[in-house]
């Protein structure tokens, strides 16, 4: 039985490979032509030719049109900066600073200027840092800047030439660069040298409701400068281990610079940041925080979020790249509270 049903097998896959190459020995003869309509009409999306004559927008566009980008803040000069159209009080210049890094200083310093300028208030930053990540945060591409923080320290550079305005609505910047990674070896020889920040913020006093200072994550000459140039202190604190490490030396420092450079320097607030209220670790560094600093200490504390590390990677403050997500609440309760102690 199973040698005649192996032929039986056989001839029926000989009939049917037999029945397919007539179909298509007939298909040959007498093709099929399709109706013109019903030929469908398959719709591409050209890329973008290089062509010099083109505006670099549309050289620079992409296939896909839906994906998101780096914002590129178009860089500016002070001449260009729009009319401010409300009445500038005492300008208040604080120094985000905290000897301690990975804090939040970078952080705090773009989206609560960022936020304060949203509320209406004309607001300075100015980039201290080497590193330069307030300026990368808020999509200043450093190899466009002309005049930065450095030119204005060592260069004699006015201080107006190196404000980038506008960045975001209400907030100009003073961009820092990899030039600025020097200036605590070259400012030892100069004359007045913990005295050139205050210099040259001082000629912008009357033109700014708020100057906020990105400190480096050290207390070499930047900071000092800052120190002086600095009417108080906002110290970011990060709600984990070693939490109040350094801040001894900080608050040493403070008292230094206070008795002999700065007698009006005082803490703003303490601001705690990477707060997350399901840890005991962080109940517990926040409340060892308030008994140690007081009523210093902002109510507002900064959660950590995954949209807060993002928005740097965008060129944009929290406010526009999560305007309704709790990192932008949170600065914008933070806002209001530095709004408030004036």
């Amino acid at each position: 039985m199973g040698f005649f049903d192996g032929l039986k097998r056989d001839k029926k896959a000989a009939e049917t490979i037999a029945s397919v190459k007539r179909e298509q020995e007939a298909a040959q003869a007498d093709p099929e032509i399709p109706d013109i309509e019903d030929i469908p009409v398959i719709e591409r999306e050209v890329p973008y030719l290089r062509d010099d004559s083109q505006p670099a927008a549309r050289m620079n566009a992409t296939a896909d049109s839906e994906s998101e980008s780096v914002v590129e803040r178009e860089i500016k000069t002070y001449a260009e900066k729009a009319r401010v159209h409300h009445v500038i009080g005492t300008t208040k210049v604080l120094a985000i600073i905290n000897q301690k890094g990975g804090v939040g200083k970078s952080t705090t310093a773009i989206n609560l200027s960022a936020t304060i300028a949203a509320a209406g208030k004309q607001v300075l930053l100015v980039d201290l840092d080497p590193q330069g990540n307030a300026s990368s945060g808020l999509g200043i591409e450093k190899g466009r800047v002309e005049h930065c923080i450095y030119d204005v320290l060592l260069n004699d550079v006015p201080i107006e030439e190196a404000i980038i305005p506008d960045v975001c609505e209400g907030l100009d910047v003073v961009p820092a660069t990899i030039n600025l990674a020097g200036a605590e070896v070259e400012l030892v020889s100069e004359m007045a040298r913990e005295n050139r920040l205050r210099d040259a913020v001082g000629s912008l006093r009357g033109k700014y409701d708020y100057v906020f200072i990105d400190c480096p994550p050290s207390l070499g000459l930047l900071t000092v400068n800052a120190l002086v140039a600095a009417d108080k202190l906002l110290i970011p604190i990060q709600c984990e281990f070693y939490a109040l490490e350094g801040v001894t030396k900080l608050l040493d420092s403070m008292k230094r610079v206070k008795s002999r450079l700065n007698p009006k320097l005082d803490i703003f607030g303490v601001l705690l940041t990477m707060y997350d209220g399901r840890t005991t670790l962080s109940r517990q560094v926040a409340d060892e925080v308030r008994q140690f600093f007081g009523r210093t200490v902002f109510e507002t504390m900064i959660p950590r979020t995954v949209k807060l590390s993002e928005a740097p990677s965008f060129g944009q403050p929290i406010n526009e790249y999560d305007p309704t997500g709790k990192g932008a609440q949170a600065y914008g309760d933070l806002a209001k509270e530095v709004i408030k102690r004036g």
